[in-house]
């Protein structure tokens, strides 16, 4: 038999995926470990897509999204950031992991190094692999509030390497840059002629500051080298409806509409018509729901307080970062598989982030309250 290729050897498992499918196999089991919000998809959203399949509206569109869809992104884009976007920069994708892993496929030739959080989503090391190019990490410290810091990205840059990724709001931590950070990035990028790639899917939910948007900041001051990621998923429930958004520099069309059609064609056509939906509404759902995931970290980080466990304080996003140390014994993924089975509480190993995050946990705050307290009442203290 032929063999599967070697680069698709290399990628990684995800360590999330593993403790969740383990829990769907056990009764009664409060999930706290992926990232699905708990509130509903808002109604308009819904009818939208009904109102579609309803009309046979099911038919192939343009491959970057319908130009209504790709309007109403660039004017929610102004209106959350003060900077106009041409919607032709604007590509939907199938969610913020295709937009992802559609901007890694046009910057990185196979032996290429991509600088990556560490702690970071998984999908920023699984996806060079499968382009047979290399993820390096670069360490976000518990010393160093798990920024970024400067001087050592400078130290790992090599000739191969041809961009950084960046995520803020973070996830797994919930840190976020503030402005002199994100300008700190685009000086690093600038100075050594890489591309960054801005993961934004969480810039709608910041707790103690605005959202600082490096792409916004490089249409307005910049030369074009950030890619900008973007999803509907998390900020207005739609995690399975799968919409996302790739924000890439105008001299780009002729080479993503080829990638597009190779990879998917397009969004398939009622999932568009609920992105125009949420993206054009008055927003108040996303209020609402950030009202929601507020008063469960509040209410989740009073308990930890209480309890004596340590935790980042969170700056955006919808996840608390716990530190686990006392407990784990240096191997948090076997200690989060036997938690699991025996308290019933999924929570998500930091370790499946990368090295740096051994022995802390990342628990997910869009859950219900109740649930949500009852996983952390059983962490064990220290």
């Amino acid at each position: 038999m032929p063999e599967i290729a070697s680069h698709s050897l290399a990628v990684p498992a995800s360590g999330i995926r593993r403790l969740f499918e383990i829990a769907l196999g056990l009764d009664d089991v409060t999930f706290l470990a992926v990232g699905e919000p708990d509130v509903p998809v808002a109604p308009h959203i819904a009818a939208a897509a009904k109102a579609a399949w309803d009309a046979d509206d099911t038919n192939y569109t343009h491959n970057a999204g319908t130009p209504a869809l790709r309007r109403a992104f660039a004017d929610r884009f102004a209106a959350d950031y003060g900077v106009a976007t041409d919607p032709e920069r604007v590509w939907a994708t199938i969610g913020g992991t295709q937009a992802l892993h559609q901007s890694l496929g046009l910057v990185l030739d196979p032996g290429d190094e991509v600088l990556v959080p560490d702690p970071g989503y998984t999908t920023f090391s699984m996806s060079p692999r499968m382009l047979s190019a290399v993820p390096v990490p670069y360490a976000l410290r518990d010393e160093a509030g798990f920024q970024p810091e400067v001087d050592r990205l400078d130290a790992l840059v090599t000739p191969r390497t041809r961009a950084v990724i960046v995520n803020s709001p973070s996830n797994p931590l919930g840190t976020v840059l503030d402005d002199d950070a994100a300008r700190g990035i685009l000086a690093f990028a600038r100075r050594h002629d890489l591309w960054v790639i801005s993961d934004e899917v969480y810039g709608a939910f910041t707790w103690d500051r605005p959202h600082v948007s490096l792409t916004a900041l490089d249409h307005a001051e910049g030369d074009g080298r950030v890619l900008g990621a973007f999803s509907l998923s998390k900020t207005y429930a739609m995690t399975g409806i799968r919409v996302g958004f790739l924000v890439a520099p105008a001299a780009w069309a002729p080479h993503l509409r080829s990638a597009q059609e190779a990879m998917i064609s397009c969004v398939n056509a009622p999932a568009q018509r609920a992105a125009i939906a949420a993206l054009t509404s008055d927003q108040s759902d996303v209020v609402a729901a950030r009202e929601h995931y507020s008063g469960n970290f509040a209410a989740a980080t009073e308990m930890l307080d209480a309890r004596g466990i340590r935790y980042l304080a969170p700056g955006g996003a919808f996840y608390l970062w716990i530190d686990m140390r006392h407990a784990t014994g240096g191997d948090v993924a076997g200690w989060a598989e036997g938690f699991l089975r025996e308290h019933r509480v999924a929570v998500a190993p930091g370790s499946a982030f990368g090295a740096s995050g051994e022995g802390w946990i990342r628990v997910c705050v869009a859950a219900s309250r109740a649930d949500l307290l009852h996983g952390i009442s059983l962490l064990p203290a220290p």
